[in-house]
């Protein structure tokens, strides 16, 4: 995995505090690391079930291709800075809010 370098005023001019720019990456990031382990358990579970057939060297190959797919994937905390520089993720201040 190589080490990309994040512009770190760039993070704090995007939300106007690089703390809380930090914590809503950490909130996205966790949000998309449980959809991500909810997509391989759903795609694992396809292999429960078949106490015979895993013994299969074919169906081996099938789970580990399955499980090395989900490996190869960006991490979520990568993901969550993309999707916050390019503005796709939405975040507000409730203390900014005004009272109707």
């Amino acid at each position: 995995m190589s080490i990309k370098t994040v512009d770190m005023d760039l993070l704090a001019k995007l939300s106007g505090n690089l703390y809380q720019s930090v914590s809503i990456l950490a909130k996205r990031s966790r949000q998309i690391s449980v959809n991500t382990k909810s997509d391989l358990d759903e795609k694992l579970a396809y292999f429960e079930g078949f106490e015979q057939e895993l013994e299969d060297p074919r169906f081996q190959e099938e789970q580990a291709r399955v499980s090395l797919e989900f490996e190869n994937k960006p991490e979520p905390t990568e993901l969550a800075v993309e999707e916050m520089v390019q503005g796709e993720i939405y975040f507000r201040d409730p203390t900014e809010e005004t009272e109707i």
